[in-house]
């Protein structure tokens, strides 16, 4: 299992590195500037981040506020649809410092942005109080695949094979 592994990230980093050497086409001299630019709904490359655009690694961390202006807590984590849009924000809430804390998913509508007090980090505010997020059910993520090492345990042996024969005394 381990070797297989390895074999596999070799010839994904060779693949990697063939595919980041070919050099992009220039575009042709016909098409305007503004047209090789990245566009909603296209496939071409994002060359940069707009005023309107998060960063996941940013958003990350953002206070989130409720209506009565309180922090009911941060973003943990982003929920995300199969087709790649974010369906919902988990926030960590309650707790002290992390200990006993519980994270809720609120639907992405619920947010809006509000710049932050002197000049900080902007915040994200939502429409409910904090003791109405406090008795929100807990999110529950599906449970991660088991994964093994390869390894099996000693003594055991491969099924359907029959159990060892004591050598005569």
């Amino acid at each position: 299992m381990t070797r297989t592994l390895v074999v596999l990230a070799a010839v994904s980093g060779l693949t990697m590195s063939t595919a980041l050497a070919q050099a992009p086409t220039p575009p042709s001299p016909a098409t305007p500037p503004a047209a090789a630019t990245a566009k909603p709904g296209s496939s071409q490359i994002v060359n940069s981040q707009t005023k309107d655009e998060w960063l996941a690694s940013k958003l990350k961390g953002t206070t989130v506020l409720g209506s009565d202006d309180q922090k009911i807590g941060s973003v943990v984590d982003i929920l995300l649809d199969k087709s790649g849009q974010v369906r919902a924000f988990v926030i960590g809430v309650g707790g002290v410092l992390g200990l006993g804390a519980k994270e809720i998913a609120i639907d992405l509508t619920q947010f809006h942005e509000v710049p932050a007090a002197n000049g900080g980090q902007e915040q994200l505010k939502v429409s409910m109080t904090k003791d109405q997020v406090a008795q929100a059910d807990e999110f529950k993520p599906l449970p991660s695949p088991a994964t093994t090492t390869g390894a099996a345990p000693s003594g055991s042996r491969p099924a359907g094979s029959p159990p060892p024969t004591l050598p005569p005394r």
